[in-house]
């Protein structure tokens, strides 16, 4: 599975077959089908164990000891980026071949994806409904924005260049600047 992942994140669903897969762990292509019918199901499962990470982290985050605001939106940032980056492939993997999979796959896939980001829309809706982000700010378009910036970052994130908590908490501060309730004076 690690393998699989891997290769998918590195060269993407065209590009990576069961006998790349097979040769990079010292297998035969055969043996493969003894564990997956196809390399469609191989796919479906790393991805499902991708969102699994996902969800993981975001109920770490959400667990976080009276966080609010600005607080809790960067510690599900950082969970966020933690799942991309320390987890392995296979949650990077939704960035890098999600997209280009059969539509079986992502047909069976975008469900648990849904309910991911229904998580995250959840999360920012409270914040809004507290007051803690302006009335009127679309949240559906906020998450797209926030997930954009995070999840395009495993194209282009150096975390030899930088760490991911100081990362997280660029990006929260640029999130949190544009649709943070204004503060009485």
């Amino acid at each position: 599975m690690d393998a699989a992942a891997a290769s998918f994140l590195a060269h993407g669903y065209e590009s990576t077959s069961l006998r790349r897969i097979a040769d990079s762990v010292g297998m035969k292509a055969g043996s493969l089908y003894y564990h997956f019918s196809s390399k469609d199901e191989l796919l479906a499962e790393i991805l499902r164990r991708g969102i699994d990470v996902m969800n993981e982290a975001f109920d770490r985050a959400a667990s976080a000891p009276s966080a609010h605001g600005a607080e809790l939106v960067s510690g599900h940032v950082r969970a966020h980026l933690g799942a991309l980056y320390e987890n392995g492939p296979y949650t990077a993997v939704h960035v890098t071949s999600f997209r280009t999979a059969p539509d079986a796959v992502r047909n069976d896939i975008v469900i648990l994806r849904d309910a991911y980001e229904a998580r995250w829309t959840s999360l920012l809706r409270s914040l809004q409904a507290d007051g803690a982000l302006r009335v009127g700010v679309d949240i559906n378009l906020a998450r797209l924005a926030l997930f954009g910036v995070m999840n395009s970052s495993v194209e282009w994130f150096d975390q030899r260049r930088g760490n991911l908590d100081d990362f997280a908490d660029v990006i929260t501060r640029q999130f949190w600047s544009g649709v943070a309730a204004e503060t009485r004076s």
